[in-house]
């Protein structure tokens, strides 16, 4: 069984997507910010982490994402830098602006797919799918 890190501030969100997770046999662990994603990955050693982008700062998943992507010998997440997240956001909604990874690859590094909120549940179980089969 596939262990999943869900980070994300809304409960109601972490909730609902936490069951249907877990009614797919997946193993759900569940953060609120990024800082307690990061303490939750070194301690439970996730196959997949989704993350959202904007928590407790509107860059709190970015932050938390470079952390894990980084390729510091002394990081202290180095051996995560491969592990694939499903990057989730709202920012279309909050800035009215297209967001995607197309268009910014270069300033994110590593295995990353997004997916915009609402989380379309079906697209979400897809993307995991895909990604724990790499």
């Amino acid at each position: 069984m596939a262990r999943i890190l869900l980070v994300d501030d809304d409960r109601d969100l972490t909730d609902s997507l936490s069951q249907i997770l877990r009614l797919k046999g997946y193993e759900v662990v569940v953060a609120y910010n990024g800082a307690e994603g990061l303490k939750k990955l070194l301690e439970t050693k996730p196959d997949l982490v989704i993350m959202d982008v904007m928590m407790e700062t509107d860059t709190a998943g970015f932050e938390a994402i470079y952390k894990i992507r980084s390729e510091r010998p002394d990081s202290k997440f180095r051996d995560f830098k491969d592990i694939p997240i499903i990057i989730l956001t709202a920012i279309d909604q909050v800035t009215n602006s297209r967001f995607s990874l197309d268009q910014e690859e270069s300033f994110l590094p590593g295995r990353n797919e997004f997916l915009n909120k609402p989380v379309d549940p079906d697209e979400l179980l897809e993307k995991i799918e895909k990604n724990l089969k790499k």
